[in-house]
């Protein structure tokens, strides 16, 4: 098994050796010192505890830069933890892109991006109402309940409402190039969240 932290960097394509063309997300990954090691004996749960993203000192907190100098780790602003993928790694070590290799199989974590308030045909697909004959009903979701029986909305009714912005994993996709020079790695298809957003690679055997 193997984890990264990653900064997605946008979309591009890739011209392969037999003429076929790749869709690829380019992913800065890397490197992500070790800060903490989770162990049954001693937190009850297994995981290893990376950073990523250097940053200046002044836009963290003394607690969080405590933290990172026990792992002798300079400010860096995104930590998060990784269950049951600690292995061999040891506080202090550095996780590197060159953990994945090309064709392996992964899966990334990370924050759509985020619509705002929509109506119901863009954030559930409904269907629009007519457009002809003096009709009104373009865009409304029509009737979500009866009048006399139930006298009510039944809870779990589909409407408009916030879109976007929450967490979501994608599975099945797979790693076509890795530049460890440059701290990259050209995944195959799209992965969540806009340009500049921070994701979570993992191991999808």
């Amino acid at each position: 098994m193997a984890a990264i932290l990653a900064k997605k960097l946008g979309m591009t394509q890739r011209f392969l050796d037999d003429g076929r063309v790749e869709r690829v997300t380019v992913l800065e990954a890397g490197p992500c010192p070790v800060t903490a090691i989770r162990t049954h004996e001693r937190d009850g749960y297994e995981a290893v505890q990376l950073a990523f993203g250097a940053c200046k000192e002044k836009v963290l907190t003394k607690a969080e830069l405590g933290h990172l100098k026990k792992a002798d780790a300079s400010a860096h602003r995104h930590v998060v933890e990784f269950r049951d993928e600690a292995g061999e790694l040891l506080v202090g070590q550095t996780v590197t892109v060159d953990t994945f290799s090309s064709g392996d199989k992964v899966k990334i974590s990370g924050l759509t991006k985020g619509k705002g308030f929509q109506g119901t045909i863009k954030r559930h697909n409904f269907k629009r109402g007519p457009k002809s004959h003096g009709s009104h009903n373009v865009r409304a979701p029509g009737s979500i309940g009866a009048s006399a029986t139930p006298s009510r909305v039944f809870k779990g009714i589909r409407g408009p409402g916030r879109m976007g912005g929450g967490r979501i994993t994608q599975r099945g996709l797979t790693v076509v190039e890795v530049i460890p020079g440059q701290n990259l790695m050209l995944v195959r298809g799209a992965v969540p969240g806009p340009r500049g957003g921070t994701v979570e690679v993992r191991s999808d055997a």
